[in-house]
């Protein structure tokens, strides 16, 4: 005898990187034992792919998780942990005022947005007499692993540049990055300027993120911090 099927509920958000409206699912006990089986074994590659497997199933395959930029996954992941284990997560966090103190705080994560910088700009002039630039595209977990806060050397953020490379203009022709070979286009890299290469990284610096701010009050003195 077949035994009855459980009803899951589905909500909404909208993904911030192209304004697109997103139907998900909290995640099953199946999804939850691969992510902690994932956890389990310390290894990136382990919890980057079951983070991928966990966001698409919860996206009833009609995303493909491995494509979107990093902001993207955090956001959507951390509404989905909301809907399956608690809209309101507890957490200890440091006074900043004096880096000692732990206070308790609960925070409602359906509050949690992602924040961009108004002045933030894919795209990135090279030469303005020539109408020479690049349009950068956002890191997914395709280039890097889980984020791009770990410590990364010299030779990995160059790579991470050039694989971030949506297309190069000059004037009204374009060069898709997807066209050119993974040497043409760490040559064309290798030939800008330091300026350029600031400029470039201040793309990296600014990129949207996931943040939320609150106020504690250090029980010792009194003082309250952001």
């Amino acid at each position: 005898m077949a035994l009855p099927k459980i009803e899951v509920p589905t909500y909404e958000l909208t993904l911030p990187s192209v304004d697109q409206q997103v139907k998900y699912r909290p995640f099953l006990v199946k999804e939850e034992k691969l992510l902690m089986m994932a956890l389990e074994t310390g290894e990136d590659e382990a919890m980057k792919n079951a983070t991928i497997d966990l966001v698409n199933a919860c996206t009833m395959g009609k995303l493909k998780a491995e494509d979107l930029p990093i902001f993207d996954i955090e956001y959507l992941f951390l509404n989905i942990r909301a809907k399956s284990v608690g809209e309101v997560g507890k957490f200890q966090v440091i006074c900043p005022e004096d880096k000692i103190t732990l206070i308790p705080v609960e925070i409602d994560l359906t509050t949690v947005e992602v924040q961009v910088d108004d002045k933030h700009t894919n795209n990135v002039v090279l030469d303005e007499s020539r109408k020479l630039g690049i349009v950068m595209k956002y890191p997914t977990l395709k280039l890097v692993p889980m984020g791009i806060d770990k410590e990364m050397n010299a030779d990995k953020i160059f790579d991470l540049m050039v694989s971030c490379i949506d297309h190069i203009y000059e004037g009204d022709k374009i060069y898709p990055g997807k066209d050119s070979t993974l040497e043409e286009k760490t040559e064309f890299f290798d030939s800008i300027s330091q300026k350029n290469l600031v400029d470039i990284r201040k793309f990296f610096d600014g990129m949207p993120k996931l943040k939320h701010e609150v106020e504690v009050e250090n029980p010792k003195t009194k003082v309250k911090s952001t």
